[in-house]
């Protein structure tokens, strides 16, 4: 569970490792092996057996031997638990059944606070014995799953593509399939060689993989499907209405040719990073995919390929998806940079006084406690008193500064030892053998599962690059385990690890998605789900801090600053367009009651959190915590404006205090304050009066001041 509820490979990749203006390599395959299909000119050596290997009890995985362990993906159900979970590829929904598989296009409703598409099995496949799915290959954006008999004999593979409206079956053998539907000779325009049913008042087209005619392999009833070892027959969901009438004909000609790998590239320049997914054809076609929100800054692929839309519509809990015919899908993001701390050379001396009062206060209280034990309450306080340093610095409180910093890299030392778990059973990391991944040895939030790593590591990373960021020596000290769980979350691709399966590249990010997932088994009916997506950009932030730490270190960089800032640009967009500042107009919102959406799921979108009930939950949770990247949450001040006023039950906040006595009001407090000047300086003047048990633990009041008083001025 969530934090709160409980590729092809290129194998010389390790660690965090993409560059700018990146290039791809790909091979066709018919099951892709694991990995993100990044490549990189000189990565960082990382080894997590330097870490204390601490097995954890086995779990059970449906997953080929040799291939990384895909946690905190979208179709992680299908590997871990008892049973496999519906994924979904989206637009369709998928799931594994006991004699076969099953698909649906999830009919999208509203209702109060949450936008749902459940998996619903409209179409299901029967190959007339008990089968086992077993994930044989993947990557950014592909999935073979085998379907395995009792006896261990494949009976074929299933096939899915992320963003298709397409679903492949391949067998391994002559077999009859059936169908649960009747497929019938063409409808209209459409080849005489593909089969058609009406779903739901939809077509869904069967079509043959190269010359393959269904129709001459459908029994006289429509309803099972001959098949002869090798061949493919795919499943094409019509759209809604495109531009183009005929534009089914052209759709059912690109699914003849179907995807078999996808690879993924990305350039970062001043003002922007742009995305490349690009799908790998058997023949060289352009794949049927859509367009989603997030990339509606749409821009040609590498070498100049284009994309055909305006073919037809889908709604999905993501918004209305166009319909596309393209090799590579590519889109803009604006560029986030990483940003230390809050800049305040420039207030007033009232105003210094006043905020380095409040450090001293705050100093003497964090120095007074012992940080947490466990990775993610342990790295917030460790980020928020690197905060409070560079403050104390700043504001040349010189002796408080000393004291503070001497703490944070005491801890950071400690935490960092590689053999810490060897000697205490807290505050120290291990290698965890079976989903090959770090894992502090004071677990927190399922963490042992591989759940939230990024949200943990990511303080970790922020407060290392903050406070070694003039310290070569430091953070060369830092830098084989901090390295780690920089790998752990973001490896450029697949991490070798001795003879067993590696470390998986880019093991969090969904690429296509332009976001991350938090579950790392994701037992989940509506398929895995991340709640605070400025965790996630705090994560990218603290990265990019770390990589740019080591580097002036003069450390081999292995481009980890270019792919930290790109995953940190892609994630704040992605960020935007899901949680915080979607499209309410959208017609597939239509009914939504809720301007936020803080739990995102790939089934579903509410305003709900794991944790809490309370309307400023909703909010705060995708605020947190406020550094000075957060301002890419404030782009849209009219949003900002709905979402206060959702949180706060008024649009009138500013008329008592008292309305900010809630959870995480210090953290609303800031957001408030991107409205602008004025807006800033009345959040100030409650920021000032607010209860110290509304103090996030992971932020200080100095650091609410400060980030106010820079913004009143």
């Amino acid at each position: 569970m969530t934090r709160r509820g409980a590729a092809l490979v290129v194998a010389a990749c390790v660690v965090a490792s993409l560059v700018a203006g990146c290039t791809t390599t790909s091979a066709p395959a018919a099951a892709p092996s694991s990995g993100t299909g990044v490549t990189s000119a000189a990565p960082p050596d990382v080894d997590p057996t330097l870490l204390p290997t601490v097995d954890r009890g086995d779990m059970p995985m449906r997953l080929a031997d040799g291939l990384a362990p895909p946690t905190n993906r979208w179709f992680s159900g299908l590997v871990f638990g008892e049973a496999p979970q519906p994924v979904f590829p989206l637009p369709l929904a998928v799931g594994l059944t006991a004699s076969g598989f099953a698909y649906g296009l999830p009919a999208v409703r509203a209702q109060g606070a949450v936008l749902a598409g459940p998996y619903a099995p409209r179409v299901q496949m029967d190959l007339r014995e008990p089968v086992t799915g077993i994930v044989t290959g993947y990557d950014a954006a592909t999935v073979s799953v085998d379907l395995v008999a009792g006896d261990g004999m494949v009976l074929g593979t299933l096939h899915l593509v992320r963003g298709s409206p397409v679903l492949r079956y391949t067998a391994a053998g002559d077999q009859e399939l059936g169908l649960g539907v009747a497929f019938t000779g063409a409808a209209g325009d459409l080849p005489d060689d593909v089969a058609t049913a009406e779903v739901d008042g939809r077509a869904h087209v069967l079509v043959g993989a190269g010359d393959l005619d269904v129709t001459g392999v459908l029994d006289g009833a429509g309803a099972t499907l001959g098949l002869a070892a090798g061949d493919s027959v795919s499943w094409l969901v019509a759209p809604d209405a495109g531009e183009d009438p005929e534009s089914l004909v052209d759709l059912v000609e690109a699914v003849r040719d179907p995807v078999v790998g996808t690879a993924v590239g990305y350039e970062v320049a001043a003002d922007q990073v742009t995305t490349s997914v690009t799908y790998e054809t058997g023949a060289g076609g352009p794949a049927v995919v859509v367009r989603w929100p997030h990339q509606q800054d749409a821009v040609a692929g590498p070498g100049g390929s284009a994309s055909t839309c305006g073919l037809g519509t889908y709604a999905t809990v993501r918004g209305t998806v166009e319909l596309c015919l393209a090799s590579t899908t590519a889109w803009r993001s604006p560029t986030r940079r990483p940003v230390p701390g809050p800049d305040v050379s420039g207030l007033d001396d009232a105003a210094r006084d006043e905020l380095a009062e409040q450090v001293r206060a705050d100093a003497a209280t964090v120095l007074a406690e012992v940080r947490p034990a466990d990775t993610y309450f342990g790295g917030k306080a460790l980020a928020r008193d690197a905060d409070l340093w560079v403050l104390a610095r700043d504001l040349g409180l010189d002796d408080v500064a000393a004291d503070l910093r001497e703490s944070v890299v005491a801890d950071l030392r400690t935490w960092t030892e590689a053999d810490g778990c060897v000697n205490r059973p807290e505050r120290c990391f291990t290698w965890e053998p079976d989903l090959r991944t770090v894992v502090g040895q004071a677990t927190a939030f399922g963490s042992e599962e591989g759940n939230d790593h990024h949200f943990h590591y990511g303080y970790f990373l922020y407060a290392a690059g903050v406070v070694s960021a003039d310290d070569g020596e430091l953070a060369a000290d830092l830098a084989p385990v901090l390295d780690l769980l920089a790998a752990d979350v973001a490896a450029g691709a697949d991490v070798p690890v001795g003879d067993g399966a590696p470390l998986p590249g880019l093991r969090v990010l969904d690429v296509v998605m332009g976001h991350s997932w938090a579950s790392g088994p994701s037992p989940f009916a509506d398929g895995n789900n991340q709640e605070s997506a400025s965790e996630a950009v705090a994560a990218w932030h603290g990265l990019s801090l770390w990589a740019a730490a080591r580097a002036a270190a003069g450390l081999d960089d292995g481009g980890m600053r270019e792919q930290a800032r790109w995953m940190l640009s892609l994630e704040a967009a992605s960020a935007r367009a899901y949680w915080t500042d979607f499209d309410t107009a959208d017609p597939a919102t239509a009914g939504l009651e809720a301007s936020v959406t803080s739990l995102v799921w790939d089934g579903k979108r509410e305003r709900a959190t794991w944790f809490s009930a309370e309307p400023s939950a909703a909010l705060g949770i995708v605020v947190l915590p406020v550094t000075e990247v957060s301002v890419y949450l404030g782009e849209d001040p009219a949003r900002v404006r709905e979402n206060l006023a959702e949180a706060l039950g008024t649009d009138d906040f500013w008329a008592d205090p008292a309305t900010w006595d809630v959870m995480f009001g210090d953290q609303l407090l800031m957001y408030a304050a991107l409205l602008g000047t004025q807006d800033a300086a009345a959040a100030l003047d409650v920021a000032r009066e607010l209860p110290d048990e509304r103090i996030d633990d992971g932020s200080t009041r100095s650091r609410l001041l400060a980030w106010l008083l820079v913004r009143a001025a």
